[in-house]
């Protein structure tokens, strides 16, 4: 699926910081067997290669957050030594940084939409 041309302008490729977070979170989820669903797992391989990512995988990264900010109250979120399932997951999806970039993308798509 090709990226809208009005999106043209937009940079759909994450970060590295993004990239580095959602290897972790692979690691983690490795070696403590819990966190995040194959959706999650897809996610974070496809920010780990840097892969361009469609809109809708931009608006879909936007809704899992929102859905789960509440994760980050959870005993053990940010522990690397016995990380929440919660905190693998988030950074599966890129984490705080993957959260930014994803709002700071939606955003230029809204100005691109309402410049269309």
């Amino acid at each position: 699926m090709s990226t809208p041309k009005k999106y043209q302008d937009i940079d759909f490729s994450p970060p590295q910081e993004v990239a580095d977070l959602a290897a972790k979170g692979l690691e983690l989820r490795r070696e403590f067997e819990r966190g995040g669903t194959e959706v999650g797992v897809a996610r974070a391989r496809d920010l780990k290669n840097q892969k361009n990512l469609s809109p809708d995988t931009i608006t879909r990264m936007n809704s899992y957050f929102a859905r789960h900010q509440s994760d980050k109250e959870a005993e053990d979120f940010g522990n690397a030594e016995n990380p929440s399932a919660g905190y693998i997951a988030w950074l599966l999806w890129g984490g705080d940084p993957g959260r930014d970039w994803a709002e700071r993308i939606a955003d230029e798509m809204e100005k691109a939409d309402n410049e269309s």
